[in-house]
C-alpha cells in the first residue's frame, strides 16, 4: 500500500489534472484519489496510472462518498473544486453557492475529522481595488467568504492550511471554447480559425498571467513548506487585454464590457518566493512560441489592426 493518501477535488479539471500528472512524479509514494463533478472537468485530462483514482461526486457530499468508497483517510487534500468564472457566475448564483459555499465547508470540516492537511486554491479576485472587488460578482464574493470560513476554523479549532491564490491561469488543457472557457483559450482559437480576437471592451483592463506549469510547481511548494494565508501565485506582471490580443497579430473586435469584471490585478508574491517558487514562463513568450509553431494569423487586419463588431 502507498505510505498516504492525497486527495484533489477538481482533479479532472485545468489545474487539478496538470497537478496530478505532477504528483505521480513528485510522491512516487502517494495514493491520489480525485473527486470531480465533471462540471467543467474532463476524462480527457484524467492520468492513467495505478496510483491514480477518480470518482465522480460533489465536494458537499464527500462525507458519504468516502466512506462509500471504504478509502481510508488523506493526510493532504489540495482543494481546487469549485466554480470559477465571473460573469457567468450572475445567471448560476445557485451553482456558485452549492459549488463554492457549501462543498468547502465540507471539504474543511472534512479535514478536520481526518486531521489532514488542506491547501485551499483562492482567488486573485479578492485583492482587486484594495478588497472592495471582492463584492463585484457572486464568484468573488463566495471565495472570499471561504478565506474567512478556512481562517477562522484554524483559529477556533485547529486545521492545518495553505491558501494559495491564482492570477489568470493558462497554457496547454486550458478551456478554449464555450461559455467557461479562459481569454488565452479562446484568443488561440480564435487565432487557429482565423477570426478576429475579440476583446472586451474597453480593452485597458489588465491582469496578471501565470502558466500552468508554474502554479502546479507553487502548489506542491506551498504544501511542503507553507503555513497560513497569503501565498499569491501570479508573475507580478500586468498586461492589458488589448495588447495581449496584438500579441497574437491579426484582427481585432471589440464586443461589449461584461458585468462584475474588474479594471486590473497583479500579484503580490513575495511570500511564495519565499518557499523557493519562482514562475519561468512569461505570457509574451508563450504567445510567441504557440503564433511561430501556427504560422501567421490568415485574417486580414485593417490598418489599425481594430474592428467593431
Amino acid at each position: 500500500m502507498a505510505e498516504k493518501l492525497i486527495l484533489v477535488t477538481g482533479g479532472a479539471g485545468f489545474v487539478g489534472g496538470r497537478l496530478i500528472r505532477r504528483l505521480v512524479e513528485a510522491e512516487p509514494r502517494a495514493e491520489i484519489v480525485s473527486v470531480d463533478n465533471y462540471f467543467t472537468g474532463s476524462p480527457a485530462r484524467h492520468v492513467d496510472h495505478p496510483r491514480v483514482r477518480y470518482l465522480h461526486g460533489n465536494t458537499a457530499d464527500l462525507g458519504t462518498l468516502w466512506p462509500d468508497q471504504g478509502l481510508r483517510p488523506p493526510a493532504l487534500v489540495y482543494h481546487l473544486g469549485e466554480y470559477s468564472r465571473i460573469p457567468q457566475s450572475f445567471q448560476e448564483p445557485e451553482r456558485v453557492w452549492e459549488f463554492n459555499l457549501l462543498g468547502t465547508r465540507e471539504v474543511v470540516r472534512f479535514c478536520r475529522l481526518h486531521g489532514a492537511r488542506l491547501v485551499y486554491a483562492g482567488s486573485s479576485s479578492k485583492f482587486g481595488n484594495d478588497g472592495r472587488d471582492e463584492h463585484l460578482n457572486p464568484y468573488a464574493w463566495t471565495k472570499a467568504k471561504n478565506i474567512e470560513y478556512i481562517r477562522n476554523t484554524a483559529d477556533w479549532f485547529g486545521l492545518d492550511h495553505v491558501i494559495t491564490y491564482f492570477y489568470n491561469v493558462y497554457g496547454p488543457g486550458q478551456i478554449a471554447s464555450g461559455s467557461y472557457a479562459t481569454v488565452i483559450g479562446i484568443f488561440e482559437q480564435q487565432y487557429l480559425a482565423g477570426l478576429p480576437l475579440t476583446v472586451v471592451e474597453p480593452g485597458t483592463q489588465s491582469r496578471d498571467f501565470t502558466h500552468i506549469d508554474d502554479v502546479v510547481e507553487g502548489l506542491l511548494l506551498c504544501a511542503e513548506r507553507g503555513s497560513g494565508d497569503g501565498y499569491l501565485l501570479g508573475r507580478g506582471e500586468e498586461h492589458q487585454l488589448i495588447e495581449v490580443a496584438r500579441m497574437f497579430g491579426g484582427e481585432i473586435a471589440m464586443v461589449p464590457a461584461r458585468r462584475g469584471e474588474r479594471t486590473s490585478g497583479r500579484a503580490d508574491g513575495s511570500r511564495s518566493r519565499e518557499l523557493g517558487w519562482e514562475p519561468r514562463i512569461s505570457l509574451p513568450d508563450y504567445i510567441a512560441e504557440f503564433v511561430t509553431a501556427r504560422g501567421p494569423a490568415s485574417t486580414s487586419c485593417s490598418p489599425a489592426g481594430l474592428t467593431m463588431p
